[in-house]
């Protein structure tokens, strides 16, 4: 039995954010093989808009409470929104949470 998985890129939300992705803790996106960090949230939110607006703003960037994570690094330290994932990897997707 082939493995379905391995043509799919994960994106792993934390619990504050689950409620705009219909209660899903993880969204995947197919993948037949690298795409950009910016293409899979294009995808992974296409159903969840409000999701997608607080994940990004007008200008299509990284709202700065949001942090991505592609193996373990934040993707503003490597090509940003145009950092490569490939299939079977997973993306975290952690927001920052104000408060004291």
């Amino acid at each position: 039995m082939a493995d379905t998985t391995a043509r799919h890129i994960a994106v792993v939300l934390p619990s504050v954010l689950q409620p705009l992705a219909g209660g899903q803790s993880v969204l995947t996106a197919p993948a037949d093989g690298p795409v950009t960090v910016g293409k899979l949230l294009d995808a992974v939110t296409s159903d969840f808009a409000v999701l997608a607006r607080r994940l990004r703003d007008e200008t299509g960037a990284l709202r700065r409470f949001v942090n991505v994570y592609v193996g373990g690094e934040d993707v503003r330290r490597l090509q940003g929104l145009d950092t490569e994932v490939v299939p079977g990897q997973e993306v975290l997707v952690i927001q920052s949470v104000a408060g004291g």
